[in-house]
């Protein structure tokens, strides 16, 4: 299983796809994120903060953004170990974020609050999965 890390898509395809209904009901909405060792702005600013720094000013503003389309940020912890399998390197953090729908997830990330937040996204991350799944349990 050969493994990519994303900040933003990269296909046309895989961004037609988000435009797709989904799955019915909530989706859950699994991160593995790997922060960059300093942030790097886009416009070029300077910065001492992080990755991990930058990535949390995001995390702070998505948060409170969340509720407006019915979401909530259900899980975030530190990657300490791999247990099992093998990788060339792990993640730093692992977040779940619940969804009532794949549509309110495009919703917000297509927002301007999300786009003015996501800077910082974009300046803390060296890269991350998003892994769209649905709940087998209730």
């Amino acid at each position: 299983m050969e493994v990519t890390n994303e900040v933003l898509p990269t296909s046309s395809e895989r961004i037609e796809q988000m435009m797709e209904p989904g799955p019915e009901g909530p989706i859950y909405m699994v991160n593995l994120l790997k922060f960059r060792d300093l942030a790097e702005y886009e416009d070029g600013r300077q910065t001492e903060l992080s990755g991990r720094d930058a990535y949390q000013i995001y995390g702070r503003a998505v948060s409170s953004l969340i509720g407006e389309y019915g979401g909530e940020v259900v899980f975030a912890a530190d990657v300490t170990f791999l247990a099992l399998g093998q990788v060339e390197e792990l993640w730093d953090e692992v977040a779940i974020a619940k969804y009532p729908n794949r549509a309110a997830l495009l919703e917000m990330s297509t927002s301007e609050e999300w786009k003015t937040a996501a800077v910082h996204r974009s300046a803390g991350l060296a890269g991350q999965l998003n892994i769209e799944s649905v709940s087998l349990i209730g």
